[in-house]
């Protein structure tokens, strides 16, 4: 990105006149042109009602999934609006057939609600959990996977950035191997779309969740799912209601033959119309520019950091993100991230509730979390660095 349109993202971007925000992977700051639309839609609502304004404005909503599916590089029809990441990676991963000695596979560096969930589900249907172990860069070690899969194996399932790091794992040589082997493939994109590309065709997943508020800069309470198109009738989402089917008799009920049918009625329609403008937003930046400069900022962050004495930079494998994770041996995660908000800078603290797997093998209690986005300047990071400085002295 060039200097003109950092310039243009930071004017666009309120939220820059008032605190330092590097917090991303929790919830970016939205842009002005979106957040307005956003305020526009819900007057609209006020002075009109939620049902005629969402009637007069349906072209805006559908306008939302035309902009994921450009997004990811897939189909309009593939596409769900769930109202939020997790509800949206719980409608799949819960219609995913499972039975006693079945085997579901993910990493050391998963989520740590996604797990809680593979360990309900082995619970209720006894099926297995296994875990897939790093390699010596911390990442997922796909020559162990091979050896894993089994014809008892019936999901491959991983976040494609782990909450608590700047990993980015191997996604698309997970995928490979998945596709080589016929099993599922499930990836929870909720830290990687929006600030690298993501091609659900070059990846090779069947589903994969996202969220509308972190670096899409969207509302919160917005979400999305893919589901691949041979993969729409083969599976019956766990919750259904009058959108997802038609009721056709006393004994009859008819699913809906595309994504939406993992959907609900009622909705946040505001939100999904606003994350429409959010991706149009991103996508006239251009992924890859924004991955060039998330990427490029957080590399010069971590470079700074570790000049830093008794600070030590936390973050594995061989390609890093925007999100940089840091420690001290004297001050915990949670004393750094108040004083640095007593000074207007917002970073957050990744403990063993996101990553209780991979910290527990690492001897991490927490971290801190502080993740970079576009609209970032240079004289941000500089300051950051500054207060980091006085505040480990």
């Amino acid at each position: 990105m060039n200097k003109r349109e950092i310039q243009r993202a930071r004017n666009e971007t309120r939220g820059c006149e008032y605190v330092t925000h590097f917090n991303n992977a929790g919830s970016s700051l939205m842009a002005a042109p979106v957040a307005d639309y956003l305020y526009e839609f819900l007057q609209e609502e006020e002075m009109r009602g939620g049902y005629e304004t969402a009637a007069s404005r349906s072209m805006e909503l559908e306008n939302f999934y035309v902009r994921v599916a450009e997004l990811i590089n897939a189909k309009p029809k593939e596409i769900a609006f769930v109202e939020n990441a997790t509800r949206a990676w719980d409608m799949i991963f819960y219609s995913i057939p499972l039975r006693a000695g079945d085997q579901i596979i993910t990493v050391r560096s998963e989520y740590g609600s996604n797990v809680i969930a593979y360990l309900h589900r082995a619970k209720q249907t006894g099926a297995e959990l296994v875990i897939l172990e790093n390699n010596d860069d911390g990442e997922p070690d796909t020559n162990q996977l091979r050896k894993l899969i089994n014809k008892k194996t019936k999901l491959i399932s991983m976040s494609h950035i782990p909450t608590g790091g700047g990993l980015v794992n191997p996604a698309s040589e997970i995928g490979a191997i998945a596709n080589e082997y016929g099993v599922p493939y499930l990836l929870d994109a909720c830290q990687s779309v929006g600030q690298m590309s993501v091609d659900v065709a070059d990846i090779g997943c069947d589903f994969l969740s996202a969220t509308g508020r972190k670096f899409l800069r969207g509302p919160r309470g917005t979400g999305f799912l893919y589901v691949k198109q041979d993969w729409i009738e083969r599976l019956e989402p766990p919750l259904i209601d009058q959108f997802a089917a038609n009721l056709l008799d006393e004994k009859t009920y008819l699913l809906r033959r595309d994504a939406r049918k993992f959907e609900n009625w009622e909705r946040y329609f505001a939100g999904q119309a606003a994350f429409g403008r959010a991706i149009e937003y991103a996508m006239d930046f251009g992924l890859p520019k924004i991955q060039h400069r998330i990427f490029k900022m957080a590399d010069k962050l971590r470079e700074r950091l570790q000049e830093i004495p008794e600070l030590e930079v936390t973050d594995q494998g061989r390609l890093k993100c925007g999100i940089v994770t840091f420690r001290h041996e004297a001050l915990d995660a949670a004393t750094i991230k108040s004083e640095l908000a007593r000074r207007k800078i917002n970073v957050s603290v990744s403990s063993g509730s996101g990553s209780r797997l991979s910290f527990m093998e690492r001897g991490i209690e927490a971290v801190v979390r502080a993740s970079i986005h576009y609209y970032n300047s240079e004289e941000e990071l500089e300051h950051f660095l500054s207060k980091i400085r006085q505040l480990v002295a």
